[in-house]
């Protein structure tokens, strides 16, 4: 059996005389939110505020233990945890379609140049990589190439954000917080060639264009891979392009 003392008893007493009903928000203000949701390669745990989705983690990473990813979140964003009754509206379109950029996300835990880099990250569309040096030029600082590669690493929302696409230049996947293996799965999913984005990589050639529309693109993107083989060109860099008479897509906006 279990005793209260008479010391606890008045403690409580005198706790409870002081309680009032807390504000309407205050569990948000305290506590995230959390769901076990499908992904596009296995189980994801997300979490989320009320300003939006702050956290993925593929419950691999924590070999499918919940109470690791409790404790991994609370180290990381210092707030606990608890069970939400049902996942973010457009969470499960957004994971089956690939495209989070409709999502709210709560992005507090990093700072202003990771925002940039997260934001033009949301931009590449599924089943297409860009060079980490382009995230760099189209948040206007072409010279960060690794602070934009090292933002990435702390990405606190990958596959809804999806640093997977973001590449080295010469056609190798690079570095992936969840592991190198989780980046090509997710790749391959979305049916990039990275077959041929590497090969095309070790030769030395970064773009794709065609003799007929002159536009050069990278060659992932959705109109290099309509050009037929009796038309494509293959370029070295943009200096390369220009001098060939071939202008940037718009899709894809190469270098």
């Amino acid at each position: 059996m279990t005793t209260v003392s008479t010391h606890d008893d008045r403690l409580a007493g005198e706790l409870a005389g002081l309680s009032s009903p807390a504000p309407a928000n205050f569990q948000d203000a305290v506590f995230a939110r959390w769901v076990e949701v499908d992904g596009p390669v296995g189980a994801l745990y997300v979490a989320f505020t009320d300003r939006g989705i702050s956290y993925v983690c593929p419950t691999q990473w924590v070999g499918g233990e919940q109470d690791r990813f409790l404790d991994l979140y609370r180290s990381r964003f210092g707030r606990p945890l608890r069970p939400a009754n049902r996942a973010p509206a457009g969470l499960a379109g957004a994971l089956r379609s690939g495209k989070g950029a409709g999502l709210p996300y709560d992005l507090r835990s990093v700072g202003d140049f990771d925002r940039k880099v997260l934001a033009k990250t949301l931009e590449i569309p599924p089943g297409e990589v860009r060079p980490y040096a382009w995230i760099a030029r189209e948040i206007g600082h072409p010279a960060a190439v690794r602070a934009a590669g090292s933002a990435l690493g702390r990405n606190p929302v990958p596959i809804l954000i999806p640093c997977h696409r973001v590449v080295r230049s010469d056609g190798a996947t690079g570095n992936y917080g969840f592991g190198p293996q989780l980046k090509v799965d997710l790749l391959h999913v979305e049916e990039v060639n990275l077959e041929e984005t590497r090969g095309l990589g070790r030769r030395g050639v970064h773009y794709v264009a065609s003799d007929t529309t002159q536009v050069y693109c990278y060659p992932s993107c959705t109109h290099a891979r309509r050009i037929t083989p009796a038309h494509r060109v293959e370029l070295a860099n943009a200096a390369a392009a220009s001098r060939a008479g071939y202008r940037a897509c718009r899709h894809c906006r190469p270098g």
